[in-house]
């Protein structure tokens, strides 16, 4: 057995607005004073992109580290970073362009509107070897719907719970609407420049799907697997739980790949594969911890606590191994007390609002970032 640990990246795309939890755009100023920050199409939204890593104590570092330098910027402007990941105390019916010139940008808000306007994780694996970053894919995509019922932080739209978990993989717009279960390099080049002669994708970065192939040279030379289902998770050490399952889950692939690869052990086509993931995706959204998946090797149904738990059984024995098995421990008690989104609507639906449960997350990432700084004053 080999075991390695993968590179790993983030791309982080955070809200701004007030301390009263209502968004504010400020991304074309902030992206003129800090270099780390990148525009969305909508000002109201910015991102920031980690230095790939094999350390989880170094990943956190680079999570944390970008927080707290936004937050500097925003409290001068009496803003700062909400929780979330969509327009929770919002206006939905206006685009806040941060880019009048960038004609994707323009392409987006005609096509899209508000609906792109969402925050979200996007976790980056280092994997070179583009057999196993295809069996990757396949496993992945089968299971994205597990990463998004841990990750549910977007109950809210505008003033209003949605009845979602992640109302944010409700309304965000799959492109292009089917996506086939990859069976290699070349497939996927083909199925690219297929989709982009058809103009189902506009580039070779319209392709918006629970996960994808990534890389310098997008299709052709790829060195990464990019997971995007994931909403914000504001709580660093969840975030880094989540990251080191799916990590486990990639060595346990590479190792066994009969097992693990679903194009090896389903008895379901590619085809029905793809659509019981995207089904799966979506009644995640719903419903996250509570919902009643689709296993991707029978298609029996499963409880999606039950499958993180079988996932966890799985992935044990690699994470002693491997000096991983305490970064799981947030896993486990999100699935006891429930996931951001759960503990939210719990408490809406004993009259807290709203605007008092985004003010309470804003402090708890602020605290999140002071302890990190007090640990880390050596720094």
């Amino acid at each position: 057995m080999t075991n390695f640990m993968l590179l790993k990246g983030f791309e982080v795309e955070l809200f701004t607005g007030t301390y009263a939890g209502k968004n504010v755009g400020v991304a074309s100023a902030i992206t003129e004073d800090l270099s780390d920050f990148v525009k969305e199409p909508d000002q109201r939204n910015l991102e920031y992109i980690t230095v790939p890593d094999q350390r989880y104590a170094v990943l956190k570092h680079a999570l944390l580290l970008p927080r707290q330098k936004l937050r500097k910027w925003l409290d001068f402007q009496k803003l700062t970073i909400l929780p979330g990941s969509t327009l929770s105390l919002g206006n939905t019916k206006i685009f806040e362009r941060s880019d009048l010139e960038n004609s994707y940008h323009s392409f987006i808000e005609k096509n899209y509107g508000t609906n792109v306007v969402t925050a979200s994780i996007h976790i980056n694996l280092g994997i070179e070897n583009l057999s196993l970053l295809f069996s990757a894919l396949r496993l992945v995509r089968c299971e994205a719907s597990l990463f998004l019922a841990l990750s549910a932080s977007s109950p809210f739209l505008e003033g209003q719970a949605t009845g979602a978990h992640s109302q944010r993989w409700v309304q965000f717009p799959k492109t292009p609407s089917n996506v086939p279960l990859f069976v290699d390099h070349s497939h996927y080049v083909a199925w690219v420049e297929e989709q982009l002669g058809q103009g189902s994708m506009q580039n070779e970065r319209h392709l918006w799907t629970s996960v994808r192939p990534n890389g310098p040279e997008r299709p052709h030379v790829l060195n990464r697997l990019e997971l995007r289902i994931c909403d914000l998770v504001a709580d660093v050490d969840l975030l880094l739980a989540i990251t080191a399952l799916l990590e486990l889950r990639i060595i346990n692939l590479k190792n066994n790949m009969k097992k693990f690869d679903p194009i090896e052990a389903s008895s379901k086509t590619q085809e029905e594969l793809a659509l019981l993931a995207d089904e799966n995706d979506l009644i995640a959204a719903q419903s996250s911890l509570d919902a009643n998946l689709f296993h991707w090797k029978n298609g029996q149904q499963i409880k999606c606590r039950d499958w993180i738990n079988e996932l966890l059984l799985d992935v044990t024995p690699l994470a002693k191994e491997l000096d991983m098995f305490e970064l799981l421990q947030p896993i486990k008690t999100v699935l006891t007390n429930g996931n951001q989104s759960m503990m939210w609507l719990d408490s809406y639906s004993k009259g807290v609002s709203i605007q008092t449960l985004l003010q309470e997350g804003i402090d708890e990432m602020e605290l999140e970032e002071t302890n990190f700084m007090q640990m880390n004053s050596t720094y």
